[in-house]
């Protein structure tokens, strides 16, 4: 990366640009490790990899307190002006930009306890969180901040929130097996397919109070083959689940279970099923959130400051808290005027949100660790 503008925004931009250039799916960001480890190495930055995995550790300070800040380094695998490629269309180029940046402004600031940049891999498939708490990353640690740009219908440029409350997602894919029959015999069979219109009527029976936020609906389904005189016995299919809350999630995949089963005596068939990317609800700690609202604050007054999101996407961001529930976390949203939308592979942004997201997150950090 060159360093032709050495101003701190002309860095930002450099960075930004070449992680944009070389983005990396899920488990395989070698090059995005190497290239992060490479430039805070230079800077003077302590900088841990791992043997197993790709992602990678870097702290500033030691001690108590541990503050620390997560940025997800991998890309999505889409179809980009057709052709399928790497492509950094959910914002974690401008997320690990926005972390190398805060470590450049703290590495002469910190006096006391210590900050840990946790560089994430494999946030889109769900696993890399876990793979960092499995790591021990996060064991000592007493605030986790992580941040994540907002789309422009939930914030536009300038305006930042102290948290993001993430819905709880899931998926079920599952199998009917059978025998096929002739068409002119349907006694001899089964129709999978009115195996899952039963199925799919089921499940809009699922309903839950009205200030519940909640949907489950069958989304993949492969059954039959080219020749209509053939009644399929067997089929595949796929559900999408979400709720704002994990309790509500968890006691849906109970329903859908039991609705399986009651299908699967009244048709007398077999269906095989597994839950598949479960990915947890926000679970915020308030005194995080606080830390965040304040640094924002201290960076652009109360006019920068925006209300806390709900929003029904998801992060493996919250696999930190729910698997070390002490860990106090929040995840600032950045408004970023980011259009058309996430994951659309032409997504882009101001990129004067570096910047500000830099300074944000070095007052946060600042604040929690006095």
């Amino acid at each position: 990366m060159s360093k032709t503008d050495t101003s701190l925004e002309g860095r930002l931009l450099d960075i930004f640009n070449h992680l944009h250039t070389h983005p990396e799916i899920s488990w395989k960001e070698t090059n995005t490790t190497a290239c992060i480890a490479d430039l805070l190495r230079s800077e003077g930055v302590s900088v841990f990899t791992f043997d197993d995995c790709t992602g990678l550790i870097a702290e500033i300070g030691s001690g108590k307190p541990v503050i620390a800040v997560r940025a997800d380094i991998d890309a999505l695998w889409q179809e980009v002006n057709g052709t399928y490629q790497a492509n950094h269309s959910c914002g974690h180029d401008a997320h690990m930009t926005i972390v190398i940046g805060t470590i450049l402004q703290l590495k002469e600031q910190i006096t006391k306890g210590c900050v840990r940049f946790i560089f994430q891999p494999a946030e889109e498939t769900g696993g890399g969180a876990l793979k960092m708490v499995e790591k021990g990353v996060v064991d000592d640690v007493d605030y986790l901040f992580g941040i994540h740009l907002r789309p422009i219908e939930e914030l536009p440029f300038g305006k930042i929130s102290p948290s993001i409350h993430h819905g709880a997602v899931t998926f079920l894919q599952g199998k009917i097996e059978g025998p096929d029959a002739h068409g002119a015999r349907p006694h001899q069979n089964t129709n999978a397919i009115d195996i899952i219109s039963t199925l799919n009527e089921q499940i809009k029976l699922i309903q839950y109070s009205p200030f519940e936020a909640y949907s489950v609906k069958m989304t993949y389904v492969e059954a039959g083959g080219h020749n209509f005189n053939i009644i399929p016995g067997s089929a595949k299919f796929g559900m999408d689940l979400r709720a704002q809350k994990n309790a509500v999630l968890k006691d849906m995949q109970k329903k859908i279970e039991q609705k399986i089963e009651h299908i699967c005596q009244l048709y007398d068939v077999k269906i095989n099923y597994d839950w598949l990317d479960f990915t947890p609800g926000a679970e915020v700690s308030p005194e995080a959130e606080e830390w965040l609202r304040q640094g924002i604050i201290q960076t652009g007054g109360t006019d920068m400051l925006a209300e806390p999101l709900i929003t029904p996407g998801s992060d493996d961001f919250h696999f930190y808290t729910i698997k070390r529930p002490s860990l106090k976390a929040s995840m600032m949203g950045i408004g970023a005027d980011l259009t058309p939308g996430l994951h659309h592979p032409h997504m882009t942004f101001d990129k004067r949100t570096l910047k500000i997201g830099v300074d944000a997150l070095t007052n946060t950090v600042l604040l929690a660790i006095k």
